[in-house]
């Protein structure tokens, strides 16, 4: 091109010889400053167009082969295995210079579309669609590694809204993706699980060991610092009598007070499935301790859980168990590495898309702890997101909390109520379905899609002799629990925006328990000013004959703390409510009662009216009552039911200010 180009201008000038004013229009420093940038570009050019068609066409052999495979296995991968040493050496030479390479052509185009295109070449290329099967999904590669959030965020979510990808795609960006990519995907709707690499090859166990003596042993090496005597009770109880030397090479038995636990208890003749059981119990009380979840990633403990989690994958409550073990360890971001290496991440987006409530949330709790990106929170122990679970662009306007009483759990007291009368054997068959285990979860987000629905879930009893644990009624008094509770939530970030508490039977006096520790609280004084309202479901105010019943010896004479205050009329109780009624009245709390009108079935042939409607009437705001039992006063019987209707009500009515825009 320079060369046709002097020529033409020789001839020009010879023609045109005796006019001085041609000379001027073109100088000969001008014709080489022209002849550089032309043969820059097109040596840039040509160059680069070479590199990527040679590149492309050896991708496409190895993908074509990649894809004949895919019919006889799962995963394909595209680093190829050389047969010898002399092969790797020039294999990694080759990819070496080729990496070069397309680092200098990259800075080159960088550089001139600068100049030309004034822009970035990420820019133009984005919108590049000759091949999008293969440029597209690099370009979004390359974005989720921008420097900018919104960029990042937005390349993930475009990465999982495209399905046009192939197999060997999907391996492909699986072998690329970053720990935060990963956890973003993971957090995505529906999000296609060949994004992510499965979990690496475990290594085998020695020789006469098994899962179960892993998991004894890591106990084993647990410190015994900073637990109190309910994981010391836990971790007794996990461990073998016969293996007694694996605890005194710590100091001794796990014991209360030096002279062995009175509750140990020999596992020789129980099945490894339920020592498992045991050692994971004890395991997710160890993770609520921080400085324990430490031991317990550096002792090899998230390979392990991994190891059980695939043995043992028809056990939904072991894999629970481990999921929310996993959960306790992500709150600390020092781990959030290891959790990542040691495959996690796919584990938890599979368990993502359980159709099993439970399962899930355990699972969204864990991966919100892990997204840094997108979640200022953080989710401890029984405190459960049930909408929203993955990322949206939907903004949250306020928050709900639902809180059970006793023997309630953060599931189960909110589900739909049971159909299962020889009656409604029809009815429900047509309607399984439309069957919720969490109504809020199901029913409450999709109606109100900005709010942010938490469950709260904690351990209670009616008797000592039900507890979990023997010394548990020595710490679960209303005013231990608010504290504990008010910790958990300041965490969860509740208190920043508007808040409805919905609560059933004790779960109300512990919501005005709460209330009233926050007023006291200058750091809790947000959540005091931003409650809106408080939904009561047949909630003993004024106390319940139900603690004086002696329904059974054990419930006469080993009470539980919480049956104890709950006694009708006690001083504590009375005192609760006129201090929480003084309060509420000047912060003008919107307040709505459901009461019982159905006696409960509580024992053989016997049957009480748990919660009267005299003491369901905490004295200001609506009293409605409901002709249900005490146990499905919470559980609506469908979602156009009176109950869930004005439960929806009044919820949007406290928060209309709030959610209508």
């Amino acid at each position: 091109m320079s060369v046709t180009a002097l020529r033409l201008i020789r001839c020009r000038r010879l023609s045109t010889a005796g006019q001085p004013g041609v000379k001027k229009v073109i100088q000969w420093k001008d014709f080489k400053k022209v002849a550089k940038v032309t043969g820059a570009v097109v040596l840039g050019g040509c160059l680069f167009i070479t590199y990527e068609v040679v590149a492309l066409n050896k991708a496409v052999s190895i993908d074509t082969s990649a894809i004949l495979q895919e019919k006889y296995k799962s995963y394909v991968y595209l680093r190829a295995t050389p047969s010898d040493e002399k092969e790797t050496l020039t294999a990694g030479l080759t990819n070496k210079a080729r990496r070069e390479l397309h680092r200098a052509t990259r800075w080159f185009l960088e550089i001139t579309s600068k100049l030309l295109l004034r822009g970035s070449v990420d820019e133009h290329f984005s919108h590049v669609d000759a091949d999008p099967h293969e440029v597209a999904l690099w370009v979004l590669l390359k974005r989720t590694q921008s420097a900018n959030k919104h960029t990042r965020l937005q390349a993930v979510q475009e990465l999982a809204d495209n399905h046009h990808w192939h197999d060997y795609q999907y391996q492909t960006a699986a072998q690329v993706i970053d720990q935060r990519t990963a956890v973003g995907l993971a957090r995505t709707p529906q999000v296609d699980l060949r994004f992510f690499l499965p979990p690496p090859r475990l290594h085998d166990l020695e020789d006469g060991l098994s899962a179960e003596d892993g998991l004894r042993q890591l106990l084993a090496s647990l410190p015994q610092s900073e637990v109190d005597k309910c994981v010391q009770y836990f971790t007794s109880l996990a461990l073998r009598e016969s293996n007694q030397s694996m605890a005194a090479q710590r100091g001794g038995l796990w014991c209360f007070g030096g002279n062995g636990l009175p509750y140990a208890q020999s596992l020789t003749s129980v099945p490894s499935e339920k020592v498992e059981s045991f050692c994971l119990q004890a395991l997710v009380q160890h993770s609520k301790v921080q400085s324990h979840c430490d031991h317990i990633v550096s002792n090899g403990g998230l390979q392990l859980l991994q190891r059980v989690y695939q043995l043992r994958k028809d056990s939904l409550k072991i894999q629970r168990n481990i999921v929310r073990i996993i959960g306790n360890l992500s709150l600390s971001e020092s781990a959030h590495q290891a959790i990542a290496q040691s495959g996690w991440i796919p584990v938890l987006a599979e368990v993502m898309q359980s159709p099993h409530v439970m399962q899930a949330s355990h699972a969204a709790r864990a991966l919100a702890n892990l997204d840094r990106e997108t979640v200022k929170e953080k989710y401890q122990d029984g405190v459960y997101v049930l909408h929203p679970q993955t990322r949206s662009d939907q903004p949250i306007k306020a928050d709900v909390l639902f809180i059970h009483g006793i023997l309630g759990a953060a599931f189960k007291t909110w589900r739909q109520k049971d159909r299962n009368t020889l009656d409604e054997e029809k009815e429900e068959e047509e309607s399984r379905d439309n069957y919720t285990e969490c109504w809020p979860k199901s029913w409450l987000a999709a109606d109100c899609p900005n709010l942010r629905v938490l469950s709260v879930e904690y351990d209670s009893h009616l008797s000592d002799w039900m507890a979990k644990c023997p010394v548990e009624n020595q710490r679960k008094s209303l005013a231990y629990r608010s504290q504990e509770l008010l910790n958990k939530l300041k965490l969860a970030g509740v208190g920043e925006r508007p808040v409805i508490w919905v609560a059933h039977s004790m779960g109300g006096l512990l919501v005005k328990k709460m209330l009233l520790d926050a007023s006291k609280d200058p750091d809790m004084r947000g959540l005091l000013k931003n409650t809106k309202g408080i939904m009561f479901y047949s909630v003993p105010h004024h106390g319940t004959s139900m603690a004086e019943y002696s329904v059974n010896v054990r419930y006469l004479l080993f009470p539980s703390i919480e049956v104890r205050e709950l006694c009708k009329d006690s001083p504590a109780l009375r005192n609760l409510n006129e201090n929480f009624l003084n309060m509420a009245k000047e912060k003008e709390f919107k307040v709505l009662s459901f009461a019982e009108t159905v006696p409960t079935n509580i024992g053989p042939m016997i049957k009480i009216l748990v919660v009267p409607a005299q003491s369901a009437n905490l004295g200001i705001g609506e009293l409605i009552e409901v002709n249900v039992d005490h146990l499905n006063i919470c559980k609506p019987e469908r979602k156009d039911s009176f109950l869930y209707k004005r439960s929806l009500q009044f919820i949007q009515e406290a928060l209309q200010s709030y959610i209508s825009h």
